[in-house]
């Protein structure tokens, strides 16, 4: 299973580019960008800083990515 993430979508609807909240939260934008491709799964601590930052549950900014079942 692979962990999907809505990140970039939380992040735009509240008007926050990749550097303010690189900014904020003392990361790269880099990492940001990687997590919101799904091409990086963050630490347990960056994860939840990130529902904390975006003031969400934890199960709005991630799940696991259900595979069909044949």
């Amino acid at each position: 299973m692979k962990v999907i993430n809505h990140i970039k979508e939380i992040r735009l609807g509240k008007g926050i580019t990749q550097v303010q909240m690189a900014e904020d939260l003392q990361i790269t934008r880099q990492t940001i960008n990687a997590i919101e491709r799904n091409k990086y799964n963050p630490s347990l601590e960056l994860a939840l800083k990130l529902a904390e930052y975006f003031n969400v549950p934890f199960e709005r900014l991630f799940y696991l990515e259900k595979k069909e079942e044949k």
